[in-house]
Formats: structure tokens, sequence, C-alpha cells
């Protein structure tokens, strides 16, 4: 099956400090892959140069759009990129505070939008149409993540795990094809935790891939295919959540001597 995604040899240097050295991922199309690594290993940095913020200083990222084949993504705009289907959510909750938990949402919309100046001036049918389809499919993912009933709350009144969840149907809302989570379940209490891991499964049926940066090691190994693992900007190991979970480096370098077995 060819990859969703494809890294070869990513390579981002800061002056002279370089945080990620030639790391080479692939995702396949249904997956949940996990990237986990103590603080500071370059896992972020690493979504940063998917998605866009960052240039690569070296190596090449290739995104299957649309079963078109690799396209090349570095370098692009993160609207760019969102565009072709990858969307993230960030480890640091960034939502527009005191805005809705609906408009929140719709603005996710904004991607896959057709309407222009002409259309928001003097609001022709077709901008209209478009922005009721805009508030049916926002409330639609308003319904899945459960906030259906707190559309009109300002996002800064939810509860930190709702807006958790708010942030990932904002991503849902750009269409992707990948999906990227930033440290999901940072903050969360157990039955949020909970919550969550059954959102994320949820979404993985609809076809989704999926790229998860988490230090919740329980949940990773419940919901991971596979697992890659960095330390200071390289990749270290990779395999299947047995596979990690025995890597007697990986307890070491990452997971100290706790047993994660359980």
């Amino acid at each position: 099956m060819e990859p969703l995604l494809s890294v070869e040899d990513l390579t981002m240097d800061f002056g002279g400090i370089r945080a990620l050295d030639q790391v080479n991922l692939r995702i396949h199309p249904g997956e949940i892959v996990a990237l986990i690594g103590p603080n500071g290993a370059g896992k972020t940095t690493f979504f940063n140069c998917l998605t866009g913020m960052y240039t690569p200083t070296g190596g090449t990222i290739l995104l299957n759009h649309q079963g078109k084949g690799g396209k090349r993504i570095n370098g692009l705009k993160p609207n760019k990129v969102t565009e072709l289907g990858l969307a993230r959510t960030f480890q640091n909750i960034r939502l527009f505070s005191n805005m809705s938990v609906l408009e929140n949402v719709m603005i996710g919309r904004h991607c896959r939008t057709r309407s222009k100046i002409f259309g928001a001036i003097f609001r022709d049918p077709a901008t209209l149409r478009e922005e009721e389809d805009i508030i049916g499919i926002s409330f639609a993912l308003l319904e899945r993540i459960g906030l259906a009933d707190q559309a009109n709350t300002f996002a800064k009144n939810l509860p930190y795990g709702a807006q958790r969840r708010l942030e990932i149907a904002r991503a849902l809302a750009t269409e992707p094809t990948l999906l990227l989570l930033d440290e999901p379940a940072a903050g969360m209490n157990p039955q949020e935790t909970l919550e969550l891991n059954e959102l994320i499964f949820s979404i993985k049926d609809d076809g989704l891939s999926i790229l998860l940066i988490e230090h919740d090691m329980k949940m990773v190994m419940a919901l991971s295919d596979h697992i890659f693992v960095m330390d200071y900007g390289r990749k270290i190991a990779e395999g299947t959540p047995d596979e990690v979970r025995y890597n007697p480096a990986v307890i070491k370098a990452y997971l100290g001597e706790e047993d994660v077995r359980a």
C-alpha cells in the first residue's frame, strides 16, 4: 500500500543546533502512529516542519494527495498544507477564546470555502448556501464530540477537556486525510482521557490516519498501530507497541525503568 506520508532524511538546523537529524517516517492510510520521546527530542519541531511552520534544512516530505502520488510539501505555507489534507492541534490549546464554540469550528472550514469578497459583500445565493453548509457541517462536528449543547458558549468558558475536543473538531472541519495531535491528553483527568481515546478510535474508523505525540504511555500503547521513538532529534527505534514496549533501549532512554506493560 502506498504511504499517505513519507518523510525522508528530514533535517532541521537552528543556527549551530541540529533539532532534527535525518529522520525517516512513513504513515499508511488508516493508521494511528505515535511519535514518542522525552522533552527536547524534536517531536514538536517535526510537527512544525510537516505543517509548514518551519522550512526544513534538508530532506523531503511527501504527502499523497487524493491518490495522486506524493506531493512535496517542504516549505509550503501552513494554509496550503492544510488544503492538501494535513491538519493539526497544538500542545498548548489555540482556540479563539472570545468566539463561540460553533464559530471556532466554522473557522476550520475556511480552507474549503469558495466564496470571495464579492459574495461576502453582495450576499449572493451561492454565498448564502455555502454559509448554511458551513454551519451545518460545524454543528454536526459539535454533535460528534458532545458539545452541540455548548454551541453558543464562548470557547474560554469550556472545561479544559472540552477545549481539547473542540480543537480536534476544528481540525476535522478542514476535511483532513492526516490528523496530527500534539499531546492531546496533556492535563486531562482519567475520564477525559478515556473519552479522548474513544474519539480518536472513531476518527480512525472514518478512514483518517493519525500521527500522535503523547507522553501518556498507556494511551500510546492502547491506540497505536505503530510507534516511532526519538531522542536528540534522531529516530532511534520503531515498531509495533509490543516491539517498543519490550525494547530495552527504549525503556531505558525514554521510559526509565518503569514497567509499561500494564
